[in-house]
């Protein structure tokens, strides 16, 4: 008797249902379905299992091949779309055949159950083809079986079987759309004829851009209510962007393409296309959104994670951490998105704590050229779009020239975003039709693409074409819509000839408007940092004190011993001084962020900001239990990535002013893998885009034998990036002065990045300790007096920063040289000149003025010191010489080289 008769009497459709669920997930199907199903899979693959151990009937046989047929084009439909507007797409087999899966001609005409897996009930295998061809393989090509949530699967088919994956408009809609595309195109060919070879960095052959974003904000406002955008986009399509997206005035773009002068002159600006921009936007219904681009450099992807840290810091701010009210958009190039690494360290951070922001939607304009790098030489994977796969993010191909189904797919990928919270990508795949900008001649090195594209219509005469035929519009609407576009650039175009200057507005405006721009002489002005002792003594105890019902580890029970115990013996060390720091400000309403590598406990324990129940491991802050807190702290220990977290954190500091926002280097030298966004964000946005950002960096620096990577913060990178008054750098030797910085930072009226090389040893060196006065009436100190010296009796005066200090003042002890002062300087920049000036008058007797660093003698601080106190008195050197590593490897090596520094201070 045949083992598997039981199977005529089984509906085919409940058995591809159910063989679908195995597919995903196997472990979900009752066992003796799954053995079934194994055994076919098995006997599919070859592994020589004879014909009687295993006989299905043939129609349930049939019904498995239809349903593998299913699911190849479900996995590989994308191979096989036609979303390539301007040349043949690369070749793939096997293809998807139906001879491929063991199926033939007279199978086309048959009837199989498994249609209801489609939703289309029982019908012929040429109908499943049809409409499998329909779904997966016209103008869009969708991955997303490599995703392992069934509910995520199950969803994205239920939306793919439903209109076969193509869009119903009505004429309403389509007129919509026609309009949008009129206004991309009429831009670009408008700039074309006004300023040719201009570099704009043209849409054209991408301008379904236009539309498809649109038609997402305005879905944003009336399906999901969202009440925010961030927009981060290169320079490709940015100007369209901003004119028909956010409606910047073309006035104000002509003045900019006639290059005039900006009306402010204490900014330098920038290039049109790297400028930002803030609007809300009403829409019929009402409902309005705000709209927000994020001003980039030309560093690409850069600009990725500081728009995400914006909305991040939006969320938290101003919508009580709700992510569904505000929605992310990242605009890549393929060439950019597939090359840049940064943008692998943006996914994998987008679903950790500390920087998730609800799913970002990002939409690749693929020109399928990067610069003049075809893409075959741009990147190893078939798709520019593969790093989504990292995430298991679904990815939408869509070829450009579709405009109905790119809307089609952004709506989509809106909806999958709202729902599952998630990244979604969309490869809007067309093509540049121009160099990469307007001045190349792409021909000498893509002959063959831009034959094809200089005869390709572009896509609103191709939507044209479409809507005529459809008889929804005709020649009168289309010349209409066209020249009343035109006439209203025409406008704009001869009202900038009157402007005289251009403008640039600043970004979020409304969440600056209580922060002045300030220059050089305010920098240099006292803050009032003060703090009242009792209150102090509250915030420590609260940080010492175990709450009810939590139990720590007993060496983290020493801990908060050891912390009441500084307080009462009055010596507060680094980590307690930055506590208390955060702790103040807290009370004061103002909010506090940290992230980077391992900063809840501190790269060298010193932090332990986070503590956790030993039984239940729940995370606990002991700073959040103060009942008088008006803001709030949050730190999270980061992925291992500078460049990302650090651009995120910068995005997180530019929407919130009132936030303390920190990031640490696990070692200064980290800082170099984030070296883009300190060159081209955190030491030029005021200059450029008018921006202000309080963002605060903390780099362990200073020589302790550890090796050239883990010596120096390189604090002559940043030093060098210094100029006029874009921000300041710092190296403090006490923690009351480390205290003050920090306070200092959110007390003042306006916004200035803040780098501080925090040390390693001073952590827990016993002189580096503040008494709680120093905390409660005093401030932050620029320069720090040698207060121990007798100044007539003084012969040398040294100028050195951070630890180097203590290790001077042990041997002038040891040596008894009562006629050397040692001079600190806390802030490196602005260095403020007048308080140097009076150091250098006051000590009279002095011969000989000496500049000491542990750095060698081409980093650290010497030549910044030297151009800057030129003026005021003749420095000489102490320092290692020069090197082209910070440091030594050798222990023993270092401490002779160490030694000689501090040698020449005594002996010159």
């Amino acid at each position: 008797m045949d083992r598997f008769s039981f199977l005529n009497t089984v509906h085919a459709g409940f058995i591809g249902d159910l063989y679908e669920q195995y597919l995903t997930n196997p472990d979900a199907i009752e066992p003796s379905w799954r053995s079934l199903f194994q055994g076919y899979d098995l006997a599919n693959e070859g592994y020589n299992i004879k014909e009687d151990e295993i006989t299905i009937p043939v129609h349930v046989q049939k019904e498995f091949q239809v349903i593998e047929l299913i699911n190849g084009y479900r996995t590989r439909g994308h191979l096989f779309t036609k979303t390539n507007p301007v040349r043949e797409r690369r070749q793939y087999n096997p293809s998807l055949d139906y001879s491929n899966f063991g199926l033939a001609a007279s199978d086309l005409s048959a009837v199989f159950n498994a249609g209801d897996i489609l939703g289309l009930g029982a019908v012929t295998l040429q109908e499943i083809i049809k409409h499998l061809e329909n779904i997966y393989c016209d103008s869009i090509g969708v991955e997303y079986m490599y995703i392992r949530e069934p509910e995520v699967i199950k969803w994205m088919q239920d939306k793919l079987n439903k209109n076969d994956n193509h869009p119903n408009y009505n004429a309403e809609a389509k007129k919509y759309i026609y309009s949008k595309l009129n206004q991309a195109v009429g831009f670009e060919n408008f700039l074309q004829t006004k300023y040719v070879g201009q570099k704009r960095f043209s849409l054209e052959g991408g301008e379904a851009l236009i539309p498809a974003i649109s038609v997402l904000l305005r879905n944003a406002s009336k399906d999901y209510d969202v009440q925010e955008l961030v927009l981060g986009m290169a320079h490709r399509g940015r100007l369209n962007t901003l004119t028909n997206i956010f409606r910047k005035p073309v006035r104000e773009l002509f003045s900019e393409f006639e290059g005039k002068d900006f009306e402010d002159e204490n900014i330098d600006g920038d290039v049109k296309y790297h400028l930002g921009y803030t609007l809300s936007k009403t829409f019929k219904d009402g409902k309005s959104i705000k709209m927000n681009l994020v001003p980039n450099p030309s560093h690409l992807e850069t600009v990725g994670p500081v728009a995400t840290g914006i909305a991040r810091s939006k969320a938290d701010k101003f919508y009580n951490g709700d992510t569904s009210k505000i929605i992310p958009i990242l605009v890549h190039g393929d060439a950019a998105i597939a090359g840049q690494g940064i943008g692998y360290e943006l996914l994998q951070m987008s679903q950790l704590n500390g920087y998730s922001v609800g799913g970002t939607i990002h939409i690749v304009v693929n020109n399928q050229v990067g610069f003049t790098t075809n893409y075959l030489d741009a990147r190893s994977s078939t798709y520019c779009t593969d790093l989504a796969k990292v995430t298991l993010s679904p990815v939408l191909h869509v070829n450009a020239d579709d405009a109905e189904a790119v809307v089609h797919a952004t709506e989509m990928a809106l909806e999958f975003r709202m729902r599952f919270k998630k990244d979604v990508f969309i490869d809007l795949l067309g093509y540049r039709k121009y160099g990469h900008n307007e001045g190349d001649e792409p021909r000498f090195t893509q002959p063959k693409l831009y034959k094809a594209i200089a005869k390709h219509a572009n896509p609103k005469e191709i939507y044209a074409k479409k809507l005529i035929a459809e008889e929804i519009i005709d020649a009168d609407y289309i010349s209409s819509e066209t020249k009343a576009f035109k006439d209203m650039l025409e406008i704009g175009f001869n009202e900038a000839k009157q402007d005289k200057k251009s403008k640039i507005r600043s970004f979020m405006k409304d969440t600056w408007k209580d922060y002045k721009r300030e220059s050089l002489p305010a920098m240099l002005e006292a803050t009032d940092t003060t703090y009242s002792e009792e209150k102090l003594k509250n915030i420590a105890k609260i940080v010492s004190t175990t709450p009810e019902n939590v139990k720590f580890l007993r060496k983290a029970e020493r801990i908060l011993q050891g912390r009441m115990k500084m307080v009462e013996e009055n010596k507060i060390d680094w980590g307690m001084a930055e506590t208390l720091a955060y702790g103040s400000l807290l009370e004061e309403g103002f909010d506090v962020r940290i992230s980077g590598q391992d900063v809840e406990r501190g790269t060298f324990s010193h932090r332990h900001a986070i503590l956790k129940d030993e039984n239940s491991e729940e995370k606990i802050n002991l700073l959040n239990t103060n009942k008088d807190n008006k803001g709030k702290m949050s730190i999270y220990n980061s992925s291992l990535s500078e460049y990302a977290v650090l651009g995120f954190d910068y995005g997180h500091a530019m929407a919130n002013p009132n936030s303390l926002t920190i990031w640490e280097a696990q070692f200064g030298d980290f800082s170099n893998g984030a070296q883009i966004i300190f060159d081209q964000y955190m030491s030029a946005a005021e200059d450029k885009w008018k921006l202000q950002n309080g963002i605060v960096i903390l780099l362990p620096h200073g020589y302790e034998g550890q090796g050239s990577e883990h010596s120096s913060g390189r604090m002559e990178r940043f030093l060098q990036l210094c100029a006029e008054d874009n921000m300041t750098v710092a190296n403090c030797t006490t923690p009351s002065n480390f205290y003050h910085l920090l306070r200092r930072q959110m007390k003042r009226n306006y916004r200035k990045p803040l780098v501080v090389f925090t040390p390693k040893s001073l952590l827990r060196h016993p002189k580096a300790v503040s008494s709680i006065t120093e905390f409660a009436e005093k401030g932050f100190q620029e320069i720090i007096d040698d207060s121990l010296a007798k100044v007539k009796d003084i012969k040398k005066v040294v100028f050195c920063t951070g630890k180097l200090y203590y290790e001077l003042l042990e041997e002038r002890e040891k040596l008894e040289r009562n006629d050397i002062a040692i001079v600190r300087l806390e802030q490196i920049f602005p260095l403020h000149v007048e308080q140097a000036s009076a150091i250098v008058s006051k000590y009279t007797n002095a011969e000989t003025f000496v500049w000491a660093q542990e750095e060698p003698r081409n980093m650290g601080a010497w030549s910044h010191i030297r151009e800057r106190m030129e003026d005021i008195v003749n420095l000489k050197l102490a320092s290692r010489p020069y090197y082209a590593v910070p440091a030594a490897g050798s222990g023993a090596r270092f401490r002779e080289r160490q030694k000689r520094v501090i040698d020449a201070v005594f002996s010159i």
